[in-house]
């Protein structure tokens, strides 16, 4: 229950700002929470930013998924992301990462050996082929250290998967 409450405010904030709002764009004169310039750099890839949260989300396009027939992409859900909130120094990461079976454990070796934990692991696609598992993960430290933790994630997928 603990580990919900934490993680809740940086969840609920996902998403939440409309069409040409700044997104928490901060002035001049505002001091930056999270350096996600930074961030951006270590992970490889550049995100967005939604009042205090700062999400990347990276899209498997190296998969082919089919279900019954019908592809499936990133924009359906096939894709892998992390939320940053907090301060440079104290950051909460939450996020989800969309795994082949062959990639369950070197993800789960990844994210532990770097600090994050593991939430859940589970399927939304009944017969998708091929299955794809996807893994919930938390954790709270530096900015940096988190990111680098999600980077390790990222690197170990895709490896040996027919582009």
């Amino acid at each position: 229950m603990e580990l919900a409450n934490q993680i809740k405010p940086a969840i609920d904030l996902i998403g939440h700002n409309k069409p040409g709002e700044s997104g928490g764009q901060k002035s001049a004169t505002e001091k930056p929470i999270l350096d996600t310039d930074r961030i951006a750099k270590i992970v490889g890839h550049a995100g967005e930013q939604t009042g205090p949260v700062y999400k990347i989300t990276v899209g498997r396009d190296d998969l082919d998924v089919k279900e019954m027939g019908a592809k499936i992409n990133a924009r359906m859900g096939l894709n892998t992301w992390a939320a940053f909130v907090g301060t440079n120094d104290d950051a909460a990461i939450a996020g989800d990462i969309a795994m082949l079976e062959s990639e369950v454990t070197p993800t789960l070796k990844a994210l532990r050996s770097n600090g994050l934990d593991v939430v859940a692991i589970h399927h939304h696609m009944i017969n998708s082929s091929p299955m794809i598992i996807f893994l919930h993960y938390w954790g709270r430290g530096p900015a940096d250290k988190l990111a680098t933790g999600f980077k390790a994630a990222l690197d170990g997928l895709g490896k040996g998967s027919k582009k």
